[in-house]
């Protein structure tokens, strides 16, 4: 684990919801840290034509928009930002009818490994980013937003995975742990708004395989929201001890019920440093 002072680079991690982006936003706003989002590098550079294509794509299906796009007469972008990262969620999709939406499960696994190989990618750039934010714009501060997915890229029990070798090196990776009363919020929110989601493929298949089966649907048949939501559950109880692992090989922990009380930058450091004192 890297020694750290204060003022050194950090990574936040954990499911999404627990606060890692507020935190993030607000060393940004009020104490001039860099904010290197992974989901924001993932959309805008290593998967932005793949979703820009899928744009065009749709687009080409309306005889007049096709049209437009054939004469260049229209200009079709991704308009992804640290806040609104639908755009990306949308390019994954969701495996089912599509009728109601959904894509064929084969495709949905092509991008859904299209996703991994980019994630890996952008959480490798962090030193670069770390290095840009001090030379190029005068930032001496750094906070990485890992986004909520990055337990299913790493393996926290091999001492030489190259993401977390090159994150531990560069920052220290501080897991933000949710609680029970915290996934069922997750829950209770995601049965909301059922988005689409990066998943470990291993996980992904056998949940798909359960669904089928405890369904009896066919592939072509499946709901994309009640399929999603069906293994939303699960997934949950998947990503806690990966992500419990990776705070105990790697960093440090704080729980998110002290995140929810922070409200000052200050009051954000003093957390890190007393969860640092106790590993």
């Amino acid at each position: 684990m890297k020694t750290y002072k204060r003022g050194d680079p950090i990574a936040v991690m954990g499911m999404s919801g627990v606060g890692k982006t507020r935190i993030a936003s607000m060393l940004r706003s009020q104490d001039r840290w860099f904010h290197y989002s992974i989901d924001y590098r993932i959309g805008t550079r290593y998967m932005d034509e793949a979703i820009v294509d899928n744009f065009k794509r749709e687009a080409t299906k309306v005889p007049l928009l096709r049209e437009l796009l054939l004469t260049d007469s229209i200009f079709i972008s991704s308009n992804i930002t640290f806040d609104n990262l639908d755009p990306l969620s949308t390019y994954l999709g969701k495996p089912g009818d599509p009728s109601k939406g959904g894509i064929p499960f084969d495709e949905y696994i092509r991008r859904q490994r299209e996703h991994r190989d980019a994630e890996i990618r952008a959480l490798m750039d962090t030193p670069l980013f770390v290095e840009k934010a001090r030379s190029i714009y005068g930032y001496d501060r750094f906070i990485c937003d890992t986004g909520g997915s990055i337990c299913e890229v790493v393996d926290p029990e091999d001492e030489n995975d190259p993401v977390l070798q090159t994150l531990s090196e560069t920052c220290l990776l501080v897991y933000i742990a949710g609680d029970d009363s915290h996934a069922d919020a997750l829950k209770a929110r995601f049965d909301k708004n059922p988005k689409p989601m990066f998943y470990n493929e291993t996980f992904l298949r056998n949940v798909w395989a359960d669904y089928l089966t405890e369904t009896g649907c066919a592939e072509e048949n499946v709901d994309p929201d009640h399929f999603i939501r069906w293994g939303f559950a699960r997934l949950i109880e998947w990503r806690r001890p990966r992500y419990q692992a990776m705070a105990d090989g790697w960093g440090v922990t704080i729980p998110a019920s002290k995140i929810e009380k922070v409200n000052t930058p200050e009051d954000f450091l003093k957390l890190v440093e007393s969860a640092r004192t106790a590993s």
